[in-house]
């Protein structure tokens, strides 16, 4: 490797690994059809959520027959082999990136940006607070509706305004969250999820019809308090009433103020945040 010089490495006609230049920098990009790319499939933004990886992995060793082509994205390399989130910063959170910062995410964020530059892009993440696959996105689109009213998903959820940096910022990007994070059963809904989505584009052959799907706004972040234990007794996408008790901070009950839906919501599946507060709006 030249260190400070970025690099592309053809792995095979179809298979790139971008290479910053920096030890530790690496992003895997395939791709699938005839052109250039006008699907992006994301996963492994989060290096403790593999089941995005392995459900690329499966679908690019499978027989799909592709009608446009398709761009297979794993992004951070170096966090899924050492099993943690991120090496220096969450990826998640930094986008649009900087090529020369001094964080490994940083520049793999700007990466990341360039490669899914002009097309509709899918990322999947997992979760522990829920066990059925769910969607997120920001900035609603007639086109995003539409996607996600064919996808396998029954729930989306809207973060507009909640923070900068996400994927679901960027413009034509939405994110699938699948579960118990960990488990073979997020791998087969992360691949379920993405052949829907596929279909649903016209990436690959199939039908993909209108289903309901509930739509949430979120409201409020729910942050932890830094070394305060925590137990999450509600269940997310249930109605939490107002003056209902919905957790508890080192056994002391923490009381709703007044109605909300709770998502992405646990007592483990985050350092600094118990989970979110959201509205149910209606159908999407």
């Amino acid at each position: 490797m030249v260190f400070g010089v970025p690099l592309l490495f053809v792995l095979s006609s179809d298979t790139t690994v971008y290479e910053s230049g920096v030890l530790g920098d690496s992003m895997k990009i395939t791709t699938r059809g005839t052109g250039d790319p006008e699907v992006a499939v994301v996963g492994a933004v989060h290096g403790d959520e593999p089941c995005g990886a392995r459900a690329i992995e499966r679908l690019l060793a499978s027989d799909l027959k592709f009608e446009r082509p398709t761009k297979f994205v794993v992004v951070n390399e170096e966090a899924l082999e050492r099993g943690v989130r991120f090496v220096d910063v969450d990826l998640n959170q930094v986008l649009p990136g900087d090529p020369n910062a001094d964080e490994h995410e940083r520049r793999l964020a700007a990466q990341l940006v360039q490669e899914v530059e002009g097309c509709f892009a899918l990322g999947i993440h997992s979760t522990h607070s829920f066990n059925e696959p769910f969607g997120v996105l920001s900035n609603p689109t007639d086109r995003k509706r539409k996607v996600f009213r064919r996808m396998a998903v029954d729930q989306v959820v809207d973060t507009t305004g909640l923070s900068e940096g996400r994927c679901v910022d960027q413009p034509r990007f939405v994110d699938v969250e699948v579960g118990p994070q960990g488990t073979e059963k997020a791998v087969e809904q992360a691949e379920h999820c993405v052949r829907s989505f596929l279909a649903t584009v016209g990436a690959i052959p199939g039908s993909a019809r209108p289903t309901p799907t509930d739509y949430y706004e979120v409201t409020e972040i729910e942050e932890k308090q830094l070394g305060s234990e925590y137990e999450f007794l509600a269940r997310n996408f249930s109605k939490v009433e107002a003056g209902e008790t919905y957790a508890r901070r080192d056994g002391e009950e923490l009381v709703a103020d007044e109605s909300f839906w709770p998502v992405l919501a646990s007592a483990g599946g985050h350092d600094t945040i118990l989970g979110y507060r959201a509205q149910l709006v209606g159908e999407l």
